[in-house]
């Protein structure tokens, strides 16, 4: 199929339905599932990777996340809450499923029957999952090695662990901690050693720790060990944090973006010299301009702090003009000759048309991971498939697929050699 195609015309030899508004985003599952093949790729053979799927999959889709990391060779996934994990079981996910933040006791029954992980973090958590202990859940120990966010110290661990085993826990799942700076040495030196001393702790306790995690995105690019499982959260979606170092991004050069926002302007003026555009009249023309006006506001996620983003259209890069509404934006397209509404704007792109996901971080002050959680469900996503529509999320949350398309819940086969 032509990629460079009008998006109606693409979903409708998919099979797909048309948008319901002027404003959606095309990601790349094949994109995503080659990250994941990247990262496993710098692990050693016997760990597992797991991959983070909260927050709406970063923005992209939890479930189409989900699907696109175990085609990639996840053997775990891994969320904040119990309404997560619960989602993912009700669409047909029999993958192994933790939650990271711990779970109220009154969803330990809803957990148990779903078979989920289950992170205990501090006394409230333990005394929950000790009522439990002895249905035998899945539970993983957290130290805190340093990033004072939850968890145990390593003497706390080891009575935290008898309790439990005392209470009718067979055995730890796990045990993890997490790292505050993979990019600092020194910092993440102490917690490995603070983490090492809780393993061996454990050891001489005679309480297996199961599977050890310390390591996520950041600590698996610098090169930390990642004992038996890495966490991977942003380098899934193929962002970099910036912070690393020149190492680590030249270990995550093969990683790449899954995500472009686009929309088409729902209508187009001419306006003379000296014309004042928008709330408060910030942006005048300064010669007779053509403005397009795209259905995208602070509503969808694009912030007030956009107002001076980049777009493009037919490969004219071109500016946004004015302030950010609710649910409009203007630019300016007077150099774009022969613009019309039929015409497909590019926001965001990793590819240099439009403006990066890091552009607008830094336009508010703020990192990847906030810019990319904003993004709202009333913006459709069209999911793609070698740059193919196959799949089409609408903003009630349902996801339509193509003709003889079809979403697996376990991963691919590895190809032959």
């Amino acid at each position: 199929m032509d990629a460079s195609a009008r998006i109606e015309d693409r979903l409708s030899q998919a099979g797909l339905p048309r948008l319901g508004r002027s404003t959606w985003l095309e990601i790349d599952l094949s994109v995503l599932a080659a990250n994941a093949r990247v990262l496993r790729s710098l692990m050693s053979q016997t760990a597992q990777l797991a991959v983070v799927v909260k927050a709406d999959g970063y923005g992209h889709g939890m479930v189409a996340a989900a699907h696109a990391a175990l085609a990639g060779g996840a053997a775990m996934l891994a969320v904040a809450t119990l309404d997560e994990a619960l989602a993912l079981r009700a669409v047909g996910f029999e993958a192994r499923t933790i939650v990271l933040y711990p779970v109220p006791r009154d969803g330990l029954g809803d957990a148990l029957a779903a078979d989920l992980d289950l992170a205990v973090a501090d006394e409230a958590s333990l005394a929950d999952v000790l009522t439990v202990a002895g249905q035998s859940p899945r539970v993983h120990l957290a130290i805190d090695s340093g990033m004072s966010r939850g968890g145990f110290t390593p003497e706390l661990a080891v009575d935290a662990a008898r309790r439990l085993v005392a209470a009718g826990l067979r055995s730890l799942t796990g045990t993890w901690s997490h790292l505050a700076s993979p990019e600092l040495p020194d910092v993440c030196g102490r917690q490995a050693e603070q983490f090492q001393q809780t393993l061996a702790l454990l050891a001489a306790a005679g309480i297996g720790a199961g599977l050890r995690h310390l390591v996520a995105s950041g600590g698996l690019l610098e090169g930390i060990a990642a004992h038996d499982m890495t966490r991977i959260g942003m380098a899934f979606y193929g962002y970099v944090p910036r912070e690393l170092s020149d190492a680590a991004k030249r270990a995550g050069a093969a990683l790449r973006p899954a995500l472009t926002l686009k929309a088409r302007a729902v209508a187009v003026q001419t306006v003379a010299a000296g014309v004042n555009v928008g709330y408060g009249g910030t942006w005048t023309a300064a010669r007779e301009s053509r403005v397009a006006t795209l259905g995208m506001g602070y509503a969808d996620g694009w912030k007030r702090a956009y107002a001076g983003a980049m777009a493009s259209s037919r490969g004219i890069t071109v500016p946004l003009v004015g302030r950010v509404n609710s649910d409009a934006i203007a630019i300016d397209v007077t150099d774009v000759r022969g613009f019309d509404a039929s015409d497909e704007v590019t926001l965001i792109s990793p590819d240099g048309a439009g403006s990066t996901v890091e552009q607008l971080a830094d336009m508010r002050g703020s990192i990847v991971w906030e810019v990319l959680d904003d993004l709202m469900p009333r913006v459709a996503r069209v999911y793609l498939q070698d740059g193919t529509p196959f799949a089409l999320r609408q903003m009630d949350g349902r996801t339509v697929l193509a003709r003889d398309a079809r979403l697996t819940t376990r991963p691919e086969p590895p190809s032959p050699g």
